[in-house]
C-alpha cells in the first residue's frame, strides 16, 4: 500500500479507561524460534526504483525478497522526478512494501544553491552528506510512525540516515553501510591538489570519521558489503557488531553471451552524479583514451549512467569515439554486445555491482585495483587489473589483442557470481541479521518489563 504525508492521518493509540488489575509481564516465546514475520521500518533517501544506480539495485533486490517474509514499511523522501516517484511507489507496492514518502527532495549537487549549502554546512559539526539529507518533514513523519505503530526494528538503508534516530536510543537499529564514507573522503583528499577544495574535503573526511564512529557504535548491527569494509570498521571505528552481506546480481536476468561481441567497443557504467565515477571517467578520458585511440583507431567508448550534469555531458559527447547514454531503462543490451567493461576508479569503497552485472553477462572486465575492491575476483583468472588509471590502458590493449583469453576469464567470472553472489542467498543473510537484532530488542524489552513489576 502506498501512503504519503499529504492528508495522511495515522491512527491514534486506543484510549483505555478504568484501572485493570496489574499483571506480571510474560517473557513469551522467542520470535526467532517461531519464525514469525518481523515488522520492519526502513528509512532511506528515496524509493529505490527504477534500479538505475548501484545503491538502488542492492536495496530493491534485497528488500523485495525480504518483503515475502516480513512486513516492511518504507519511509523516504520523494524521488525528484514526479513520474519516477509514482512508478517507484507502485513497484514497491507490487512487492508488498508499504511506502510513506514525504514531500521533500534531497537537494541537487549543482548550481549556486549547492555552493550556498556547502558554505552553510560549515557551521554544522555534521558531514555535508548527513546535514543536507536532514529534513523536518521526514523527522516529523518518523515520529508519527514510531508513536502510533510497533516495529520490531528500524533499518537505515544508508549510514547518514541514522542521524534521524539520534534521539531514539531505545530502538533496535540495523544500518546498511554501502561504503565507509570517510574512506572515500580520505581518497578524495589524497587525490586533490592544494587549495580551498582540498581544505574542504579534509574537513569532510574528519567529520565523517567522527560521525561513523558514533553511527557504528550506536547501531545494533551494521551491514557492510565486503569483508574489507567490515575489517576496517572493526579496526578503525571499533565496530563490534559488524556483519557482511555482499552485493549481488540476478543471474537469471543477466544471461551470459560469449560470442558476437565487438572487441573494439568499450563500456563504462555508473551513476554520473557520484563524484568517484565522474573523477574516474574524466581521468580515463584525459589520460588513457586518447592514447588508446592512437594505438587502436577503431576503439569506441560507450558511457552509461544516470543524471549527468548538462555541461559535463556536453564535454564528454564532444570527444571523438565517445557516446554518452543517460538514464537508459535497461543496461543489458549494452552488456551483451560490448567487448570489455572498464572500471577506471581511483576513489571509492564498498564493492561494484557493475562488475557483477558484467560478469553475469559474460562481459570481460578491466579494472583498477580500487575499482574491484570487495569482490572475490582474482586477477588474470576472472578479470584484468591495473594499479592505477594510467596503467589501465595496457590491460585494455591486452584484452583487445587476446579475445580468447578474455573469453576464458569471462566464463570463470560468470561461474564465480553464480556460486557466491545470488540475491536469494544474500537476502537470507540479511534476514538472519534482522532476526538476531529483533530478538535482542525483544529480550531487552522483556527485561525492562519484568524490572517494573
Amino acid at each position: 500500500m502506498r501512503e504519503s504525508t499529504t492528508n495522511l492521518h495515522l491512527p491514534r493509540p486506543p484510549i483505555r479507561t478504568g484501572s485493570p488489575a496489574p499483571q506480571r509481564a510474560q517473557a513469551g516465546p522467542s520470535r526467532t524460534d517461531v519464525n514469525e514475520p518481523l515488522k520492519v521500518l526502513v528509512i532511506d533517501e528515496e524509493l529505490p526504483f527504477p534500479t538505475n544506480s548501484g545503491k538502488r539495485v542492492r536495496s530493491f533486490n534485497l528488500l523485495r525478497r525480504l518483503a515475502k517474509q516480513h512486513s516492511i514499511t518504507y519511509l523516504a523522501h520523494r524521488n525528484s522526478d514526479p513520474e519516477e516517484a509514482q512508478a517507484a511507489a507502485a513497484e514497491l507496492e507490487r512487492c508488498g512494501i508499504t511506502t510513506h514518502t514525504v514531500d521533500w527532495c534531497v537537494p541537487r549537487k549543482s548550481g549556486l544553491g549547492f555552493y550556498a549549502r556547502l558554505a552553510c554546512s560549515l557551521c554544522s559539526p555534521l558531514p555535508y552528506s548527513v546535514w543536507s539529507h536532514r529534513s523536518r518533514a521526514l523527522q516529523s513523519h518518523l515520529c508519527q510512525l514510531l508513536s502510533t505503530r510497533h516495529f520490531d526494528l528500524v533499518h537505515c538503508e544508508w549510514t547518514p540516515y541514522l542521524e534521524s534516530l539520534r534521539h531514539h536510543a531505545e530502538l533496535p537499529v540495523v544500518v546498511s553501510a554501502h561504503n565507509i564514507e570517510s574512506q572515500i573522503w580520505q581518497r578524495y583528499h589524497e587525490t586533490e591538489g592544494p587549495g580551498l577544495t582540498r581544505w574542504f574535503i579534509g574537513r569532510q573526511w574528519k567529520r565523517f570519521q567522527h560521525f561513523e564512529r558514533w553511527a557504528f557504535s550506536r547501531a545494533d548491527q551494521v551491514i557492510f558489503v565486503s569483508e574489507g569494509d567490515a575489517d576496517l570498521a572493526r579496526q578503525s571505528f571499533h565496530a563490534q557488531r559488524a556483519t557482511v552481506v555482499a552485493n549481488g546480481v540476478d543471474t537469471d536476468a543477466f544471461q551470459p553471451t560469449y560470442s558476437n561481441r565487438d572487441a573494439n567497443e568499450l563500456l563504462i557504467m555508473g551513476s554520473l552524479d557520484w563524484r568517484p565515477n565522474i573523477d574516474g571517467i574524466e581521468q580515463f578520458l584525459k589520460l588513457v583514451f586518447p592514447r588508446l585511440r592512437r594505438e587502436h583507431p577503431e576503439l569506441r567508448l560507450a558511457i552509461i549512467g544516470r543524471s549527468p550534469n548538462t555541461g559535463w555531458a556536453a564535454w564528454v559527447s564532444s570527444i571523438p569515439g565517445v557516446r554518452l547514454h543517460a538514464n537508459i531503462p535497461d543496461v543489458r543490451p549494452y552488456l551483451e554486445k560490448a567487448g570489455c567493461l572498464v572500471v577506471p576508479l581511483r576513489i571509492g569503497g564498498g564493492s561494484r555491482l557493475k562488475i557483477l552485472e558484467a560478469a553475469a553477462s559474460g562481459l570481460p572486465v578491466v579494472s583498477t585495483r580500487i575499482g574491484a575492491e570487495g569482490l572475490r575476483f582474482e586477477s588474470e583468472k576472472h578479470y584484468l587489473v591495473s594499479d592505477n588509471i594510467e596503467e589501465i590502458g595496457k590491460a585494455i590493449g591486452q584484452q583487445v589483442r587476446s579475445p580468447e583469453a578474455a573469453r576464458d576469464r569471462a566464463i570463470a567470472a560468470r561461474e564465480l557470481v553464480e556460486n557466491h553472489y545470488s540475491w536469494d542467498t544474500l537476502a537470507n543473510r540479511q534476514d538472519a541479521c534482522w532476526r538476531e537484532v529483533a530478538e535482542s530488542g525483544h529480550a531487552k524489552r522483556r527485561m525492562r518489563a519484568l524490572a517494573k513489576v
